[in-house]
């Protein structure tokens, strides 16, 4: 058995941890074949890591955007201040923010406290979040106040964002520090979570439901921090009733035998066989199986959640035996082949084009747009191209793409910060250029599809995954 740092889990081979090397090559084929999306995985049993995959150009040490997933970790702080004797549950969600309250406060306002914000249970019956992020002053607080509690707090479940928002805000009201400043030294710095970021609200609070960026490993470790009832190298970060609390069902969610309707408990969900989760949009996930002994980590890039957790129920979960297996050489040698040789491959249709030479360095003039854009210009050279976008602000992003290979470019593209993206060319047809930039960071793959016609390219975009559209109208440019 391999050992490693004290900062990393053990590794272990599958048969020592009663599991074939075969189911494991099976689960990868199924996800591979359903076009599931996966990005990495990493499988826990007893303790051990006894498989784990990256799908290139994705790699283990670069963190992951979690979306909802960091819920689990916001849930993880309240249980500390609550052992710390800082907050209880119980405790009113407006006795933190007398200057925020609205002028008239009801009976159902009144009586919303930290445990239905965990259990998603507060009492209203839209989702927070729109109005949080449309508030003109950048006060989310006042912001969640505002929308009306129909109904009574505990009664009702509804997927709330700024639910868990209000959580992390009541964390940095009564500690003075920011969520992630507050798990640091609680939580990240005894798992060995290193260089952990957490987006912000204008104001300077975690934004709690969502923003939390780790990697896999990093997912793993907190999924066997609660596996292991919060006891991580001998000690204990975490009680034990709080683990059974937040991972246990606390509200109803749904009817139905499906992975969305076991119940919820505080930013957990329940699942089948005995199992629960922490999950974020398009495929981010922790499961954790008591019975089992086991945690499963991915990250990915998919809108079928439910696809992923079947493919697990269906290849690990019934081929976890309790004692160890013998060893198959062939099997270990093909889920070791298989695991070296996962990638996302760049599409390599026509490689190359006459029209490369006359579009070559030319400027394309886009009259206003949904996307800002103002001006697209592509130059090429041997087996890479350079694509600079300008913004109507006149800010410019310059992306390098390999020829039918993936090149690494930094570029302010998504949301707020520099992304990392992975990109490559190739032509479709004669007359249209394709080029696919992959954000290695995140879930999202962007293709813009460019049509070459005479002093002028008409550009198509498209995601792969997106809380909105997934394709975009068609916009003109001119020389």
């Amino acid at each position: 058995m391999e050992t490693t740092s004290s900062l990393q889990l053990t590794r272990s081979l599958p048969e020592e941890q009663g599991i074939s090397s075969a189911a494991i090559s099976n689960f990868i084929s199924a996800v591979e074949n359903q076009n599931l999306g996966l990005h990495s995985f990493m499988f826990l049993r007893h303790g051990y890591v006894i498989s784990e995959g990256l799908w290139s150009p994705y790699k283990s040490d670069l963190p992951h955007m979690l979306f909802s997933l960091s819920k689990s970790f916001t849930s993880t702080a309240i249980g500390l201040a609550v052992t710390e004797k800082l907050i209880t549950l119980d405790d009113s969600v407006i006795s933190f923010f007398p200057e925020d309250v609205p002028e008239e406060i009801t009976d159902n306002l009144s009586k919303m406290s930290i445990k239905h914000l965990l259990m998603m249970g507060t009492g209203q019956v839209v989702d927070t979040m729109d109005s949080l992020h449309q508030s003109a002053d950048g006060n989310w607080v006042k912001a969640f106040f505002t929308i009306p509690v129909e109904k009574e707090p505990g009664t009702h479940f509804l997927y709330n964002t700024g639910a868990t928002y209000m959580l992390s805000a009541i964390l940095q009201k009564v500690t003075g520090e920011t969520l992630l400043k507050y798990l640091e030294p609680r939580l990240f710095t005894p798992l060995g979570i290193r260089g952990a970021t957490w987006e912000s609200c204008p104001r300077g609070i975690n934004t709690g439901g969502f923003g939390l960026n780790i990697t896999t490993e990093d997912i793993a470790k907190f999924g066997q921090l609660y596996l292991q009832k919060g006891i991580w190298n001998h000690q204990r970060l975490l009680p034990e009733e709080w683990i059974y609390e937040a991972t246990s069902k606390r509200i109803s969610n749904g009817e139905g035998d499906h992975d969305w309707a076991m119940g919820y408990g505080y930013q957990f969900w329940q699942c089948q066989h005995g199992a629960y989760r922490a999950d974020g949009a398009f495929g981010q996930i922790c499961i954790v199986l008591p019975e089992q002994d086991a945690v499963v980590a991915i990250t990915a890039g998919t809108n079928s959640i439910q696809g992923i957790l079947n493919e697990v129920w269906e290849h690990l979960l019934p081929n976890m035996k309790e004692a160890p297996l013998q060893e198959d050489q062939t099997s270990t040698a093909n889920l070791i082949d298989k695991l070296q040789n996962l990638s996302i491959d760049p599409p390599q249709l026509q490689l190359s084009s006459i029209l490369e030479e006359q579009i070559n360095g030319q400027t394309f003039k886009f009259e206003n747009n949904q996307f800002s854009l103002a001006t697209l210009s592509i130059s090429f050279n041997n087996n890479e191209a350079e694509l600079t976008l300008v913004d109507e602000h006149g800010e410019q992003k310059v992306i390098r793409l390999g020829r039918g290979q993936w090149v690494e470019s930094f570029a302010h593209i998504l949301e707020s910060s520099t992304n990392r993206i992975m990109s490559s060319f190739t032509w479709t047809a004669e007359d249209e250029l394709q080029l696919s930039l992959l954000f290695v960071e995140m879930p999202f793959c962007i293709t813009l599809d460019i049509k070459i016609l005479e002093n002028m390219l008409i550009l198509k975009q498209r995601l792969n995954v997106n809380m909105g559209p997934l394709e975009f109208v068609e916009i003109t440019g001119r020389i």
